[in-house]
């Protein structure tokens, strides 16, 4: 997958796909940086890139929707109303030229952009999809935010951002049963730490592991080419169905 930022236009392929990073600037507890979900969305589509012959990697999008955490300073949130605009000016401007676009996400908080972004570009004739780096439900020891999760992902993407001395817990109940406290009061109100989950386990060992698990379904996503009506890029698990995931970030 070659860079599109170092490339020069006579010298790119006729309609390609264009693959965009986005991410976030929010806080991940003590011991993540602020660009956690970014450096994530871009491993994980870096690491598919053997598999997605003349794709072009654009500069990834590291701003998204982080306003359940601006209860903590560092957090930069464009909302969700501007992201999604954001991405469907995104998406015009470059079908213009590309045939396809994919978007690799890797923060939950842009869904809603995502959903209502892509559900408009495809109305509107762009084979534009998303793609949400989430762990498959099943999968040991999955949570939220900044807990193992996330921390293990980052000791193998990018293990010089990790303090993991600072690493400490945070509310460790399951997501589902946080979700309405969290739209109505923000992270803050349930985790002073900032975190979902616990980091105590995580290991780059395990990062790696997560890492080639995404890198793996978004590349047989991306070859099959199912989209459903919200843009969202339909993943084949074991028994036929597209699988449910746990959103990291």
């Amino acid at each position: 997958m070659r860079p599109l930022a170092g490339s020069v236009w006579p010298e790119l392929p006729e309609y390609p796909l264009v693959v965009v990073p986005l991410g976030s600037v929010e806080q991940h507890g003590h011991h993540l940086p602020l660009s956690t979900d970014t450096a994530v969305a871009c491993a994980v589509a870096e690491a598919a890139s053997p598999r997605l012959d003349g794709a072009l990697l654009a500069p990834a999008l590291a701003y998204g929707a982080s306003g359940e955490h601006e209860g903590f300073p560092g957090t930069i949130s464009l909302g969700t109303e501007a992201l999604t605009g954001l991405l469907i000016e995104y998406g015009r401007s470059a079908c213009r030229w590309a045939g396809r676009v994919l978007i690799v996400n890797g923060h939950g908080g842009n869904l809603d952009a995502l959903r209502t972004a892509g559900t408009r570009l495809r109305a509107e004739g762009r084979d534009v999809a998303w793609f949400p780096c989430g762990v498959p439900a099943g999968v040991p020891d999955v949570d939220a935010h900044a807990g193992r999760t996330e921390t293990s992902l980052m000791l193998h993407v990018e293990p010089e951002g990790v303090r993991r001395d600072h690493a400490v817990p945070g509310e460790t109940a399951p997501i589902a049963d946080l979700l309405p406290r969290l739209r109505a009061e923000g992270v803050r109100a349930l985790s002073p730490t900032g975190v979902l989950g616990n980091p105590a386990g995580a290991s780059a060992e395990e990062g790696a592991t997560l890492t080639a698990l995404l890198a793996d379904r978004l590349a047989r996503a991306t070859q099959r080419w199912r989209v459903a009506a919200d843009g969202r890029l339909l993943v084949d698990v074991p028994g036929g169905s597209s699988g449910p995931v746990v959103a990291a970030g």
